[in-house]
């Protein structure tokens, strides 16, 4: 295919290169200086969404996209497929795939799981939100870059797959980590609690395969001094997304409106900033009961 991706930064330049890599010819466009292999670079969006089969985003915010959209839309060959890989608000999802509709394209909004190292490894999971004929012809590109990728529904099924599921990792963690605080201050040793809770009904992904006590479970941020794997501050992002699509949903969701402001208290005014989301453990040793 010929692919047009718009976004080469640290998850847009692997997931492209990877596409080159598989023999697609990739013509990419980043507001920022790069250089990704096997990647042509165009002087602009549009330059990179003309005539392409498929066209990727891979951009900061829904205003953004919006943006970028209403740029490539006009440009692009009626059958196209236009691929959102972005972590977006809903409505902005939803209103770029009714524009790219009207104008005969097919459009995915598939945000990811999987991080930095999953672009690159190819190992990325896509949530994915569009027509079943839209899906089907983004489907052998998530091949390439992932290894798996779920058709969650209609246009913005896909970004609420991924809020939602996120909404529940960022709640998860900071339970977590308050446990792991609280073990601490009742003399209870770290591995035993991991040992019990990891076997038990507390068995949750942030105990298990993400713990954020060092030295305690496999691997993870917390054995790398608390670099990112998930930046704290992406995972405020993603808390902020959840809570504006719960109120224009009106959903009633206060555990996930805490986590947002225990994150943003996290990452505005404490040490958060370019910490993992997991160095809540620290945050809440240092913390006796209010």
């Amino acid at each position: 295919m010929k692919i047009g991706f718009i976004g080469l930064g640290n998850m847009g330049g692997p997931m492209a290169a990877n596409l080159a890599k598989a023999g697609h010819e990739v013509s990419g466009f980043d507001m920022a200086k790069v250089d990704v292999e096997g990647v042509t670079l165009a002087a602009s969006a549009e330059d990179a969404a003309k005539g392409a089969d498929v066209v990727i985003t891979m951009l900061p915010n829904g205003q953004i996209l919006r943006s970028v959209a209403a740029q490539i839309i006009p440009v692009m060959q009626a059958g196209a497929g236009f691929v959102d890989c972005s972590t977006v608000d809903v409505d902005s999802a939803r209103a770029v795939a009714a524009d790219a509709a009207a104008a005969g394209l097919l459009p995915v909004d598939a945000p990811v799981s999987g991080g930095v190292g999953g672009a690159a490894a190819g190992t990325l999971t896509f949530m994915a939100g569009g027509s079943e004929e839209a899906f089907a012809k983004a489907a052998p590109l998530f091949e390439i870059m992932g290894q798996k990728a779920v058709h969650c529904g209609d246009a913005g099924a896909g970004q609420a797959a991924k809020i939602c599921n996120n909404m529940i990792l960022g709640v998860t963690m900071i339970a977590t980590c308050e446990a792991f605080a609280l073990a601490d201050k009742l003399g209870l040793d770290r591995q035993k609690m991991f040992d019990v809770v990891s076997t038990s009904s507390g068995y949750s992904w942030t105990m298990n395969a993400y713990c954020p006590a060092p030295g305690v479970g496999p691997q993870s941020p917390a054995d790398n001094d608390y670099k990112p794997g998930f930046a704290a501050d992406l995972m405020l992002k993603d808390l902020r997304l959840s809570q504006q699509a719960a109120e224009s949903a009106d959903a009633d969701t206060p555990m996930g409106q805490l986590a947002q402001a225990l994150y943003e208290q996290f990452v505005e005014n404490e040490d958060g900033a370019g910490r993992d989301f997991s160095a809540m453990l620290p945050r809440f040793e240092k913390r006796g009961r209010a």
